[in-house]
């Protein structure tokens, strides 16, 4: 496995990609190739539990990829989520080293942003942590329906975050834009 130190953030976001089309064309393939099987042979060789049991694991291989491929997803947008932090932890540093002394108002404007960037950080960890649990959480469930609308509200939930992120990263994007231009 690559170590993620060792890559620019771009070329993890490439590898990630790279990947999941990997798994993608496998999946493919994958069926495919059931379909072939099913095709070519006879239903009579078939018996009824047969059948039921490859359903079963043609079901539970799809629901075990969506499950990854969610997963591959969350790991793509935490490594922009990442860049983005990074990029105003280093704006911020800039304003402070461009500003070595602040005006009063200032100092308690600086601190203020650096609050909200750590509690951002910190939410945003308490986010991975949660995610990964629930993906756990829907890879050992044995029902696949159940499993698909486990899937489905962590999707809404991770949509729900990323928007709520979205609105803080400019909240705070306003916030070192206005402390730059005094």
């Amino acid at each position: 496995m690559i170590a993620v130190g060792t890559l620019p953030v771009g070329g993890i976001l490439q590898w990630s990609l790279w990947s999941a089309s990997i798994a993608l064309e496998a999946m493919k393939t994958s069926v495919l190739s059931l379909a072939i099987l099913f095709i070519l042979a006879p239903a009579k060789l078939w018996a009824p539990d047969q059948l039921d049991e490859i359903l079963r694991e043609t079901n539970k291989a799809r629901q075990e990829e969506k499950a990854k491929a969610l997963q591959r997803q969350q790991q793509i947008e935490n490594l922009k989520r990442d860049q983005e932090n990074q990029r105003q932890q280093q704006q911020l540093d800039q304003i402070k080293q461009q500003k070595a002394e602040p005006t009063e108002p200032q100092k308690p404007q600086a601190g203020q942003i650096q609050q909200q960037l750590d509690q951002m950080k910190t939410d945003q960890q308490l986010e991975r942590l949660q995610t990964d649990q629930q993906i756990n959480r829907i890879q050992r469930e044995t029902d696949p329906l159940r499993q698909q609308q486990q899937i489905d509200n962590l999707q809404r939930q991770q949509r729900i975050d990323s928007l709520q992120d979205q609105i803080r990263r400019n909240q705070i994007q306003q916030d070192l834009d206005r402390l730059q231009r005094k």
